[in-house]
């Protein structure tokens, strides 16, 4: 992978936050700034209330194809209950992959 790609963040991708008292927490990009991103997850971090993050302080882990992605893109109305239960799916994903399911 190109190391120049792990700095592209697009909206609606899914990325793991590296620092703070959040490290380890899965957010989606609702927005990428020059030097930050705007991350939401739906339950600490909602839509009304989105977190700043360096991005040097986020690594992306996937571009997310589900449908609450596709709403992200388009600009459609995400519920934070969404948010919440695509990234529980997605945290389940790499749980089950890193213990070898």
């Amino acid at each position: 992978m190109d190391p120049d790609s792990i700095l592209e963040f697009m909206i609606a991708d899914v990325v793991i936050s590296l620092a703070g008292r959040d490290a380890g927490t899965l957010y989606y990009v609702l927005d990428a700034q020059d030097d930050y991103l705007i991350l939401v997850n739906g339950k600490d971090r909602s839509l009304e209330k989105p977190k700043r993050k360096k991005r040097k302080h986020a690594r992306k882990v996937l571009r997310s194809e589900t449908r609450v992605a596709q709403k992200l893109r388009a600009g459609d109305k995400v519920l934070n209950s969404e948010l919440r239960r695509d990234l529980a799916y997605h945290s389940q994903e790499m749980q089950s992959k890193a213990s070898g399911g």
